[in-house]
């Protein structure tokens, strides 16, 4: 029997006064805009999944 879920309920905390995270060794962009940068990487798998 399956089971089927009518509601979900999702709770956050946003803590405004809070620094945003700062981590040294995360990957930095080289200038460009990050949304630029992802949207050419799905456009680069969408071309991947036409060659097929």
């Amino acid at each position: 029997m399956p089971i089927e879920i009518k509601e979900l309920h999702i709770k956050i905390n946003v803590n405004e006064g809070s620094k945003p995270n700062s981590d040294p060794k995360a990957p930095k962009s080289k200038g460009e805009d990050p949304v630029a940068e992802c949207v050419e990487q799905v456009l680069k798998v969408i071309e991947r999944k036409k060659e097929r």
